[in-house]
């Protein structure tokens, strides 16, 4: 009887020998890995922050669009543990250096930005941010208060969030924050 598949490994040994040799899949995992943090550092802290669905949709196609170009067409289970740990360990290894480095910090993840002061809005800020004063408002509202001349000062954080904090705050009185979205 001759076989379907001819050629054809079987299935408990397909799932696991990989096409192409080990290394190739770290090494295509870092640079798309790299691309990709490099890539999304640029679109701004306001778009890392948010996650309207128009960005779930593209974080999807993106994982989509780069899924060939990290694993060479290997579709093992094989290949997939071996893109998992180098993702994972590539991760792991940026957030100990941005713990260990403040430099590294702050070329990675950014520095927080002032928006507000002393209830006068930053509108260079607000533009590098790409904040509209209605996304800013919103924040302020969701501080608890209604008028920008209320806010001792709004800041954009590092991880896309606005924190307000009221004049005349105690601790923990009047302060909020909002996604930036």
């Amino acid at each position: 009887m001759t076989m379907l598949f001819e050629g054809a490994l079987p299935v408990g040994v397909s799932m696991w020998k990989l096409a192409q040799p080990w290394w190739e899949f770290v090494l295509r995992g870092l640079l798309v890995y790299g691309f990709l943090l490099i890539t999304l550092r640029l679109t701004g802290k306001r778009q890392v922050g948010q996650l309207a669905p128009f960005d779930l949709v593209l974080l999807l196609v993106l994982s989509n669009a780069v899924q060939n170009s990290m694993n060479a067409g290997d579709n093992t289970v094989a290949a997939g543990f071996v893109l998992v740990v180098t993702l994972l360990a590539a991760h792991g290894l940026l957030s100990w250096i941005t713990w260990r480095s403040k430099k590294v910090e702050t070329l990675l993840e950014g520095r927080p930005q002032i928006l507000v002061h002393n209830g006068l809005p930053d509108e260079a800020m607000l533009a590098s941010g790409r904040i509209t004063h209605h996304e800013l408002m919103a924040a302020v509202r969701q501080a608890g208060l209604s008028d920008l001349a209320d806010v001792r000062v709004a800041i954009l954080e590092t991880n896309g969030r606005i924190n307000v904090i009221a004049k005349g705050a105690g601790a923990g009185v009047g302060v909020g924050s909002a996604d930036a979205s």
